[in-house]
């Protein structure tokens, strides 16, 4: 099954609709957050800009390796106010996360190959330890289907 988020659903995912990690599973794992930025977000990696992201939404692949697994990780993506520690940090804190999917026991580099079709704005974001990968985070343009089926948390 194809995931996708129209405009229709992209401007009610928008709406202050309040997500919750509560249901996911407490084991290790890798999510993909589906992020709508509204303003342009210049980033920095390794202490130099980067590029700026444009309005439009993104994907972010990441891991929960650490305790809570899955549950606390997106949990603490969900929350706007936190300490900056990872790239995405400052995409959740500008933007808003519309939908996210959580693959227990699943890899990140896993689930960005499956993405790998899809735009990279910033090569290396998200994936300064990883080798293999150009990128955690891919544009997400309209109409563009994901290979991942409902997600397991949305605002629709």
């Amino acid at each position: 099954m194809v995931a996708r988020l129209t405009t229709a659903s992209r401007a009610a995912a928008t709406r202050k609709t309040r997500l919750s990690a509560a249901g996911l599973p407490p084991r290790p794992g890798a999510y993909v957050l589906a992020i709508a930025l509204e303003t342009p977000l210049p980033v920095r990696l390794a202490g130099r800009l980067a590029g700026t992201l444009a309005p439009g939404r993104y994907l972010y692949c990441g891991s929960a390796r650490g305790p809570g697994g899955l549950r606390a990780r997106i949990a603490r993506h969900l929350r706007r106010r936190k300490t900056l520690r990872w790239h995405v940090d400052r995409l959740t804190t500008r933007g808003t996360v519309i939908a996210v999917w959580a693959v227990p026991d699943g890899d990140e580099c896993a689930l960005a190959g499956a993405l790998a079709g899809l735009p990279v704005p910033i090569p290396g974001f998200g994936a300064s330890d990883c080798r293999r990968c150009p990128s955690h985070l891919f544009a997400w343009p309209d109409g563009a289907a994901l290979p991942f089926g409902p997600p397991a948390v949305s605002r629709d």
